[in-house]
């Protein structure tokens, strides 16, 4: 089958090619075929097998064992440094910056060609629908080109600087740090991997990668695109684990020289401040979730409103660092947004998310299943649940993680689930007396990573813009209120809690994080 040339981002409402979703179908089956297989790890350039390995089961249906994972020890992670470390010189100081550009976009060329089998296998690993994965994928190509271009603008970021007399020569250059280690989540299982991953890389870094426990099989396809485009052996290493044994000793060996982790405030924290111990400082990029609200003016238009909060709230199961969790709407045009709202979120399709028409999957773990329940019982308790407030056990959706999407009014402000972040398909509607009480009310919170706003007012725009503090905002989009960047478009990354170093992945500052400058003066004739 010809693979269709069309490209699916986040902003993507619809895709009518009968051409794609035959090939998505196609893949799924595919990736099915290959259930229960055992994969390695990949250290030094071989396949490493531990002796003891975990199940990766999808959260659609747990009887599909997906495969079976090396449950990576300590001592495995000291030997992914190790051949790290071996690795550096060769990579990091005697390959010229434009054959490391080379490799990687070779990398993400073949990302590209590989976009629909590896989004089949994203879909099944962790619950996202079709569109939502392939997004994933083809973004992870785009991150990696993008710190590509990166380099080749800035001329491998060596710079001449002003000159004392006419026999010195003084330059600027930013030289890599050495072993970077990328932590991953699961719920952008190839972006937030390969985009950080492809950065270090391009930077001179060689890296040890280890992916969520959830999501396994997706840091396997990574790999194998990395070393089909031949990325010299030891420069890259994927390592699986349990975050108590692998993942600490990533964190605490002192042979790391930066880390990039995505997920959860408190790991962030703990691995910030951990990092922060060791014997002189190292750059630790820490991107750390997010509580995110949209502001819906009086002024705005609530078709636009209610379409944008749909899709970022309930978008892979309300699983996004970005979603939106929080809507603070002028009180006179509260009740007819949310009609619009509850209209759009009734004829949502809940299921099995490979299906073509399924908007939202499953959580994507048991632990998040439990978690929304115990939300749900406080919320139908302090609040009024207006839609869903229940998990979906019948029928198809018997041995899956399947939760319904949820709409609760009439919590009062001052409850601490306003601040809290779920990660779970809830959104809390709030009804203001005015923008100034909603943009108080928006910013108060210990995240800051993306906001949405709606109105036609050029002036309440701009009011917005000047007053919001997070690091990724969005007026009048219907394609998703406070989700949907893509590199090069929308670079993304928080303030406060949400992030470590506030600058934004996909954007013109990134790259340069993984790398140290090094001041050189030249006196000669």
């Amino acid at each position: 089958m010809t693979k269709p040339k069309i490209k699916i981002t986040y902003a993507t409402l619809a895709a009518a090619s009968p051409e794609l979703h035959a090939a998505f179908d196609a893949a799924v089956e595919e990736a099915k075929a290959k259930f229960g297989m055992a994969y390695p790890m990949f250290i030094d350039g071989e396949q490493v097998w531990a002796d003891e390995t975990f199940d990766d089961r999808s959260p659609i249906n747990t009887d599909w064992l997906i495969g079976k994972f090396q449950k990576g020890t300590a001592e495995h992670g000291k030997q992914a440094l190790a051949a790290a470390r071996a690795a550096f010189p060769g990579w990091g100081k005697r390959t010229p910056w434009q054959e490391r550009v080379a490799l990687l976009r070779k990398a993400a060329d073949l990302i590209s060609e590989r976009t629909v089998e590896i989004a089949a296998a994203v879909s099944l690993e962790v619950g996202k629908n079709r569109l939502e994965a392939l997004g994933d994928v083809e973004e992870t190509a785009d991150l990696i080109r993008w710190y590509c271009d990166e380099m080749e603008r800035n001329d491998g970021f060596v710079k001449p600087m002003l000159q004392e007399s006419p026999k010195s020569r003084n330059t600027s250059a930013l030289k890599p740090y050495g072993v970077w280690v990328v932590i991953s989540p699961f719920n952008f299982p190839f972006a937030l991997a390969g985009g950080p991953v492809g950065a270090a890389l391009v930077a001179g870094n060689t890296v040890v990668f280890k992916p969520a426990s959830d999501t396994p099989l997706s840091g396997w396809l990574l790999t194998e695109c990395l070393r089909d485009a031949g990325i010299p052996a030891g420069v890259f290493n994927f390592v699986t684990g349990p975050g108590s044994t692998i993942g600490e000793e990533l964190i605490t060996n002192p042979e790391v020289d930066g880390i990039t982790f995505t997920g959860s405030y408190s790991v962030g924290m703990h691995i910030y401040r951990t990092f922060a111990a060791g014997k002189w400082p190292r750059p630790c990029i820490a991107e750390m979730g997010g509580k995110n609200a949209t502001i819906i003016s009086r002024k705005a238009d609530l078709d636009k409103a209610a379409m944008g909060v749909m899709r970022s709230a309930f978008g892979l199961t309300g699983q996004k660092c970005s979603a939106c969790s929080r809507v603070y709407v002028e009180e006179p045009v509260k009740e007819a947004f949310l009609q619009k709202l509850l209209d759009l979120t009734s004829k949502m399709t809940v299921g099995d998310p490979t299906q073509q028409a399924v908007f939202m999957g499953p959580a994507a773990n048991k632990g998040a299943y439990r978690d929304y329940q115990r939300y749900v019982e406080e919320l139908a308790r302090d609040g009024t649940i207006l839609f869903g407030g229940k998990v979906l056990t019948e029928g198809d959706y018997a041995k899956g993680y399947f939760v319904a999407p949820t709409i609760v009014d009439n919590l009062p402000l001052d409850h601490h689930l306003w601040k809290e972040e779920m990660f779970l398909p809830i959104v809390k509607v709030a009804g203001v007396q005015s923008l100034d009480q909603a943009m108080a009310l928006a910013n108060d919170s210990s995240y800051g990573l993306t906001g949405g706003f709606f109105s036609e007012d050029p002036e309440e725009i701009q009011w917005y813009l000047d007053n919001i503090e997070a690091g990724v905002v969005y007026v009048n989009r219907a394609a998703g209120a406070t989700t949907g960047a893509w590199p090069g478009y929308q670079p993304f990354g928080g303030w406060k809690g949400s992030g470590s170093t506030g600058k934004n992945g996909g954007g013109y500052y990134y790259v340069q994080q993984y790398m140290h400058e090094q001041s050189q003066t030249v006196i000669g004739s």
